[in-house]
């Protein structure tokens, strides 16, 4: 099986690392925050985000998330009426008067061309994100999937 998409695609990793255990005032919130995000995004299907999967536990916890769009991943973000904006400033303010406890990151790559594979697996990553189809004799082979995408 392979990715079933055309058209844009967006790769999304957001993630947070906890520099001071011993803060949990700190980093908790922060911690917290990305899964009311995820849940808003999920359940409004014209956000944008077509999936998402958790990794980096416990220090570094991350978000690959998929979208169809770098606007509307940006909409999302600029958006006050959504979880993001008032989680953002929050982090500000508590980054402000503990410099250092808890760190965030993201990377944004808006990516013209994806190839995939599933063999005995069920959905997983963009395959999970966009569905499956099968690999036919004309895509059995890596390099033919890259060049038809």
């Amino acid at each position: 099986m392979t990715h079933d998409h055309d058209g844009e695609l967006v790769v999304f990793l957001i993630g947070m690392r906890i520099n001071r255990w011993s803060r949990p005032d700190l980093w908790w919130p922060t911690f917290t925050a990305m899964p009311s995000m995820i849940r808003e995004l999920a359940s409004d299907p014209d956000s944008g985000m077509i999936g998402h999967r958790l990794f980096g536990f416990p220090r570094t916890p991350t978000v690959l998330q998929y979208w169809t769009s770098i606007d509307k991943l940006y909409a999302y973000a600029s958006d006050p009426r959504a979880h993001h904006r008032p989680a953002w400033a929050a982090f500000n303010h508590r980054a402000r008067g503990a410099e250092g406890a808890v760190g965030i990151w993201h990377e944004t790559f808006a990516v013209s061309r994806a190839e995939s594979i599933y063999v005995g697996m069920p959905p997983t990553g963009l395959g999970a994100a966009t569905g499956l189809k099968p690999v036919t004799a004309r895509l059995d082979r890596a390099r033919q999937r890259f060049d038809a995408a």
